[in-house]
């Protein structure tokens, strides 16, 4: 089984002591051994589990934490309390510990052998209270993790731990991620504006800026031959309208979309950079505002964010990220505009171009129209409808004295009748619980106006990494009332403030 973080390392640390003498403590290192065998094999797991000898001490604890921060290709540390491990001997070690936290409720058999338990066996088996000792003082220090509860064959199990993993792979990547963005913020927007040196130590990320024509030097560099090998891959992978064909009146726009594609790809390549952002306020020398070349480039894991949010870049790069080997995709998204019918609200969302084609199983079409914004040439674009199903559509904005992300889980449906006058890539969906309180809860939260959707993951990994990045989260889902959503942001806006310290 390939995992899809095969590079990537989640240590399983158990806990236990001295006082139940060696043949305890071999019992103890075999059935953790065996525990964590399970979670690697795990098809849930998506990154190697790697079990490391049982800790006995604060020392050995501490050293455990501080090798898993130094380790870079370990982005995760599940914790297990196997015997009764005294948790002060933890303090020195969670206090230490950089690295994501799961603590993992189980023990090593599903069933009790009632007919043949002793006080040998109690004492071997009592995480059940020697992870109540470890939750007291993790609690009491504050420390940031996950717990999750229950048999490792139990596959609710598996796959929260899984959630998990994906949530820790999202957050290395924020931290190893350098965005680029191609000129500044559009002009006159309050929410893609953003604390980049908060964010970088928030969430790791590295935000810096080129001018647009060093993109535009890049585009002229490209050779005609890597244009014409694209062009033809363009041909082979989507229904390419006749127009813009090898012979018809507009190939050469398609020739400049693969031009972009390549210089773009050069340039982030160059500067270590997975996530970008453009503004079609700043276009510099660019003959189009790129739209095929960013929705390819998404499809294959970069960020990006429209009129300079590199917030949502760095959000769809998480998403992308977090989603890896996973059936359906992540984008740029923005509500668009609104189906009322009374009962049957529904919210068509869409960008001027930018949709990544992850999102559909279809074969998109290719094809070129005006834009009315931008003042440049007709830029070249794949038009589909997103594949139905369940989504969750995700912010990430400024609040100034924190960041905030706010999630709404949605059904992706089909449109309601199509759509042959709308020349973009599009997603139609209902929010959940409805669209009244979904839309009042969203306005009442500040949510940002450009978001990521994720057909990939569910809500349960944004819910792992804010945790993770001890990140404020909102959610709107089936649960959410209206009165209750309010009370909510009012009680979370004394408690952030106060988490923070004075």
């Amino acid at each position: 089984m390939t995992k899809p973080y095969a590079d990537r390392e989640i240590w399983f640390l158990t806990g236990s002591q001295g006082l139940y003498g060696e043949d305890t403590l071999r019992q103890v290192a075999e059935q953790s051994q065996e525990v964590a065998r399970l979670l690697d094999e795990s098809s849930d797991i998506p990154a190697k589990v790697v079990w490391k000898p049982v800790l006995k001490d604060s020392a050995a604890i501490r050293r455990a934490a501080l090798d898993a921060n130094s380790d870079d290709s370990v982005i995760g540390v599940i914790v297990w309390m196997h015997t009764f491990s005294p948790a002060k001997m933890w303090i020195a070690g969670l206090d230490a510990l950089r690295t994501p936290l799961l603590h993992l409720h189980t023990q090593a058999d599903v069933e009790l052998p009632w007919d043949s338990i002793d006080m040998d066996f109690m004492n071997l088996n009592q995480a059940a209270h020697g992870d109540r000792e470890f939750g007291y003082v993790a609690t009491r220090l504050g420390t940031s993790r996950k717990t999750v509860v229950g048999h490792v064959s139990n596959p609710a199990v598996t796959a929260s731990i899984g959630t998990w993993v994906r949530a820790c792979a999202g957050w290395a990547a924020t931290h190893e991620l350098v965005l680029a963005r191609f000129g500044d913020n559009m002009r006159n927007v309050a929410v893609t504006e953003g604390d980049k040196t908060e964010a970088e130590l928030r969430f790791g990320v590295s935000v810096n800026t080129w001018g647009v024509n060093d993109l535009v030097a890049a585009v002229e560099a490209v050779s005609d031959a890597d244009v014409d090998a694209l062009v033809a891959e363009y041909e082979d992978l989507y229904d390419v309208v006749p127009a813009l064909r090898k012979g018809g009146d507009r190939h050469e726009s398609l020739r400049y979309g693969a031009r972009q594609e390549i210089a773009l790809r050069t340039f982030l390549e160059s500067v270590g950079a997975k996530a970008f952002t453009t503004n079609f306020e700043d276009l510099g020398g660019l003959r189009q505002l790129p739209g095929l070349a960013v929705q390819r480039l998404m499809a294959e894991g970069y960020g990006f964010g429209a009129e300079g949010d590199w917030k949502t870049a760095v959000l769809v790069r998480a998403a992308k990220v977090m989603g890896e080997g996973l059936p359906g995709g992540a984008s740029l998204m923005e509500d668009y505009t609104y189906d009322l019918t009374p009962g049957d609200e529904r919210i068509l969302g869409a960008h001027m171009l930018e949709i990544c084609p992850t999102l559909t199983t279809s074969k998109p079409a290719l094809e070129i129209h005006p834009l009315g914004i931008g003042d440049r040439e007709d830029p070249v674009r794949l038009v589909f409808d997103t594949d139905p199903g369940v989504g969750v559509v995700v912010s990430l904005a400024d609040m100034r004295d924190r960041f905030r992300l706010t999630a709404n889980v949605v059904d992706i449906v089909p449109p309601t009748a199509a759509l042959p006058n709308l020349p973009v890539a599009r997603a139609v969906w209902q929010p959940r619980p409805d669209f009244r309180t979904s839309a009042e809860a969203w306005l009442t939260a500040g949510g940002a106006h450009h978001t990521v959707l994720t057909t990939a993951v569910g809500v349960e990994a944004f819910e792992d990494f804010a945790e993770i990045a001890r990140t404020e989260l909102l959610v709107i889902d089936e649960s959410t009332t209206r009165r209750a959503f309010r009370e909510q942001v009012r009680w979370n806006q004394a408690y952030w403030r106060l988490a923070q310290g004075l």
